[in-house]
C-alpha cells in the first residue's frame, strides 16, 4: 500500500479535517509508531500504528471498489447544501464510506464507480490514464458523416481540443410532422473532462437528450438495475488497473487479494 499524507489519513478517517489535523500534527499531538511527525510526513495506515494524542485511530475499513448505475437527477457526490439528490444516498448499504471515481453530470445516468481506496482511484484518473470510457448519446437531429467525422478527430472546447474519440451512429429515426430527428450514438472517450460530451455535441448543434455510459474499459454496466450497486470482482478492479496502465504486478494483487463478491446492493432509488 502506498503511504499517503498523515493530514489526509486522519481526515479520511473522521478524525479532524484537512486543516485540523494540520493543526494537530504542527502541535505534536500526532505520531507515527511512537514518533512525533511532522507536516508533510507519511505513512501507511495499513502497517503503521497512527496516534493521537495517545489513542490509536481506527484501523482502515476493507477497501471497496463497486460499479453503481446512477439514474439521471442525482449528482456525483457525497453531499450537497441544496438537498439534492446524492449519489451516497444510492450506496448507504455497502457497509462503510465510499466516494465516486470521477463524474456523471445530474442529467446524465449509467456506470459509475466508486471507491474507498485512495490509490486505486488515484490510477484511474491520472492524466495520464487514458482508460476508454463508452457513452450511448442520443441526439434530437441527424448527424451528418462531417460531424462525426469532427467528433472522431477532436474538437476545440473551452480553448483546448479534446483527444480523438471513437463515434459511430447506432440508429436514426427520420423526422415527421409530429417529432424531430433522432440519432442513437456510441461514442468512446479516452478523456473525461467536465461535462465533455454534451460540449462536443453542443459545439456541432447536435442537442443531447440522453446521455448514458455503458462501459469503463473491460467493465460493463451490463444489465445492473437502475440506482442499484454492485462488488467489482478482482479480475474487473485487475481489467481497470491494466487498462490504467499500471504495472502488472501491482494489478496482479488484486486477483490474488481481492475479495469481490458479486451481487446487488439493496438500494432501490427509482428515476
Amino acid at each position: 500500500m502506498a503511504q499517503v499524507r498523515i493530514q489526509k489519513i486522519l481526515a479520511d478517517r473522521g478524525v479532524a479535517s484537512r486543516r485540523k489535523a494540520e493543526e494537530l500534527i504542527e502541535k505534536g499531538c500526532v505520531r507515527v509508531n511512537g514518533h512525533p511527525v511532522t507536516l508533510g510526513d507519511k505513512a501507511d495506515d495499513r502497517r503503521d500504528v497512527i496516534t493521537v494524542r495517545g489513542k490509536r485511530i481506527d484501523p482502515p475499513p476493507e477497501l471497496q471498489y463497486l460499479m453503481l448505475h446512477k439514474p439521471r437527477g442525482y449528482i456525483t457526490t457525497l453531499s450537497d447544501e441544496n438537498g439534492r439528490k446524492c449519489v451516497a444516498d444510492l450506496v448507504k448499504d455497502v457497509g462503510t464510506r465510499v466516494y465516486p471515481i470521477g463524474r456523471l453530470d445530474k442529467d446524465s445516468e449509467g456506470l459509475l464507480l466508486m471507491t474507498n481506496d485512495g490509490a486505486f482511484s488515484n490510477a484511474m484518473m491520472h492524466p495520464t490514464s487514458h482508460v476508454p470510457k463508452r457513452y450511448r448519446v442520443t441526439v434530437r437531429a441527424e448527424v451528418t458523416d462531417e460531424q462525426l467525422l469532427q467528433l472522431q478527430e477532436g474538437i476545440v472546447i473551452d480553448g483546448v481540443k479534446t483527444l480523438p474519440a471513437e463515434a459511430a451512429v447506432i440508429s436514426t429515426d427520420k423526422p415527421t410532422a409530429e417529432t424531430p430527428a433522432r440519432t442513437v450514438l456510441e461514442i468512446i472517450l479516452y478523456e473525461g473532462r467536465n461535462r465533455q460530451i454534451r460540449k462536443m455535441c453542443e459545439a456541432l448543434s447536435l442537442p443531447v437528450v440522453r446521455l448514458k455510459r455503458i462501459a469503463i474499459g473491460t467493465v460493463k454496466l451490463g444489465m445492473l438495475p437502475l440506482g442499484k450497486w454492485r462488488p467489482l470482482d478482482p479480475k474487473e478492479v485487475r481489467s481497470l488497473l491494466m487498462a490504467a496502465q499500471v504495472n502488472e504486478k501491482i494489478a496482479a494483487k488484486y486477483i490474488k487479494n481481492g475479495k469481490g463478491t458479486g451481487g446487488y446492493g439493496r438500494s432501490t432509488s427509482r428515476r
